[in-house]
């Protein structure tokens, strides 16, 4: 009771001595040195695993096929934490977060503060072909959402907050504030204005800060020989942009589709354990499939091949350039299937590093043909705008591909061919896909968060505010003067619905239907509602319907009253075009 009191007390003197900018900016730095935290301990324990597994004695002389096994115990034990420890699904992180902005009110359960903590290391570290990024992300929002609930702070800035978080773990995890700001604006649609930007600048600094202070200065990455941009090359990276395109539609349909196939699989333990053959299948017979991949990035980035393929069946074969540049070929075509199964199959992950991933090995696989066949290009700068072209091709986030690819590399001095790769690779992936990996289930129903203003308000718009259930209703057997003296006599509305024993909408009857005959007495007596009922010009579906699909019936019948019907069919009230227009407009000017 004492620490409740001095809680209140405190939230007092802030509400008094605390401006609401000010400590949304104290929040910021919170959340960000939170998330950065969150990042390293993610990273920490996933390569405390990884790095057990490989030095024991015993695995360690056997490694290599010990990678058939490695991934089913990692997502068998994660199975078992969601199971038996935290009683709930783990979703992925990105996806989570925009539907806790769309459909939430920016809230987070705080189950999921540990949920990614305990299950991604167990994934990745296990082999699983996924990053941290998503469970980083996942874990920062959270803490984002749930302190900005502690404190009480307004459902606006509780959603800044919760993007603060996210724009802190993706800082962390690659060390690159600027991007993460731009992934914050492309990827959960965040006006940038000065409301928002220095809450994001304070977030991302500090969550680097934190990131440094424990890990160091050292990238992810190490591009020691990036060359500067040639005018002869242009033509090189335009094709590196389409190649980057097709292989970015082909990830994101061997994504959906292995989803869509693990998704009809009831059975959580069946569902593991095809998972887990296939991936050891694949990971047996290409290594490098094995986790997240950036020790095979930067062999490919120092042309060391030989390391790279260490754990090759044939490394007599690695001498053969022809033979390396199929090897690379099979690493593009099965990293989509590997890094989709693990997190179809109940694996927690994120999808930034089989994307970056992607793009190296796509990049390296260009420039090794390109140079076998008589042209002189820098294999390090293939590499990294493979990746910036990859990651704009499956995310859909040009500025972020652009800024992060740079950042991790220290590329600045090829923004020219960046830009051109990354903005070909968006232009011809975005028009074959109008969603990514992230936004595909939210944007189906109608639940994604844009930058469009008035789709967003009609999208946080929620239909059970404004439906009224104040029309008094008639049954189909009543007769003219029943209805005048039960409905017409007792009602302020115009509108009467008609229902069945079931409750079931049948038909409805206006006020000017009646209106010439109900002084009438011969009618009064013989007439029923049956008869004059009619059908209502259209109907909202409630749990289908959105605010803009109701929105649009309104503009499509030109009715002022349209009929709410149930999931069971049964009736629920009307909704006003007048009630759902002054809803509209105070949700535009809270928004």
């Amino acid at each position: 009771m004492h620490s409740k009191s001095f809680f209140t007390r405190f939230l007092i003197w802030r509400y008094k001595h605390i401006s609401d900018k000010n400590f949304t900016y104290f929040l910021s730095i919170v959340v960000g040195l939170v998330s950065g935290l969150a990042a390293v301990t993610l990273k920490n324990l996933t390569h405390l695993i990884a790095s057990t597994l490989e030095s024991s004695e015993t695995i360690g002389n056997y490694h290599t096929y010990f990678y058939f096994i490695f991934p089913f115990i990692g997502l068998a034990l994660v199975l078992f934490v969601k199971k038996v420890l935290l009683k709930q699904e783990v979703g992925h992180g990105i996806p989570l977060a925009l539907f806790s902005l769309s459909q939430r009110e920016g809230k987070m359960k705080r189950k999921n503060l540990i949920s990614s903590l305990l299950t991604a290391p167990l994934t990745v570290g296990f082999g699983g072909s996924v990053g941290l990024e998503g469970p980083s992300v996942a874990t920062g929002a959270s803490f984002g959402s749930n302190i900005a609930q502690l404190f009480h702070v307004k459902a606006h800035t509780r959603k800044l907050l919760l993007v603060c978080a996210a724009a802190g773990s993706l800082s962390a995890i690659f060390k690159a504030p600027i991007a993460a700001i731009l992934f914050a604006i492309e990827v959960f649609s965040l006006d940038l204005t000065f409301a928002s930007l220095l809450p994001l600048l304070f977030a991302s600094v500090s969550a680097v800060v934190t990131r440094m202070l424990f890990i160091g200065e050292q990238y992810i990455l190490d591009f020691h020989n990036i060359q500067g941009f040639e005018i002869i090359d242009l033509l090189f990276y335009i094709a590196l942009g389409i190649l980057t395109a097709v292989f970015s539609i082909y990830f994101t349909k061997v994504y959906f589709s292995t989803e869509k196939y693990f998704s009809s699989i009831k059975n959580d333990y069946l569902k593991i354990s095809i998972a887990g053959i296939l991936l050891g299948a694949l990971m047996f017979t290409v290594p490098p499939l094995y986790g997240e991949g950036f020790n095979f990035i930067n062999n490919l980035i120092f042309e060391d091949t030989q390391t790279a393929f260490q754990h090759f069946f044939f490394p007599e074969w690695l001498g053969e350039p022809w033979l390396v540049i199929l090897l690379i070929l099979g690493l593009i075509l099965l990293k989509p299937l590997a890094t989709a199964i693990t997190l179809s199959s109940g694996g927690v992950g994120g999808v930034f590093a089989p994307v970056l991933f992607l793009g190296a090995v796509t990049g390296n696989f260009f420039v090794a043909i390109c140079n076998q066949l008589g042209f002189n290009l820098s294999v390090s700068n293939f590499t990294m705008i493979g990746m910036a072209g990859m990651m704009a091709g499956v995310l859909h986030a040009p500025l972020t591909a652009m800024f992060l690819i740079a950042e991790i590399t220290g590329g600045y001095e090829l923004f020219v061919p960046l830009m051109l790769t990354v903005a070909i690779s968006f232009i011809i992936s975005k028009t074959n896909t109008d969603y990514n990996i992230y936004t595909k289930e939210l944007k189906e129903k109608n639940e994604l968060l844009t930058h469009d203003k008035d789709h967003n308000v009609l999208t946080l718009l929620k239909l059970d505010s404004i439906i009224e259930n104040n029309f008094i209703s008639i049954t189909p057997k009543m007769s003219l003067k029943e209805i005048l003296h039960h409905a017409v006599a007792k009602s302020k509305r115009n509108l009467y619905p008609v229902l069945n024993t079931e409750k079931e909408l049948i038909g409805v009857i206006t006020l000017d239907d009646i209106r010439e005959i109900m002084l009438d007495p011969k009618l009064q007596e013989s007439l029923l509602a049956e008869f004059i009922m009619h059908d209502a010009p259209g109907y909202i579906y409630y749990g289908k319907d959105s605010a803009r699909q109701v929105m649009n019936k309104f503009e499509n019948t030109a009715a002022w009253n349209l009929p709410v019907i149930d999931q069971n069919g049964k009736y629920m009230g009307f909704i006003s075009k007048s009630k759902l227009l002054t809803a509209y407009r105070q949700k535009l000017i809270t928004f």
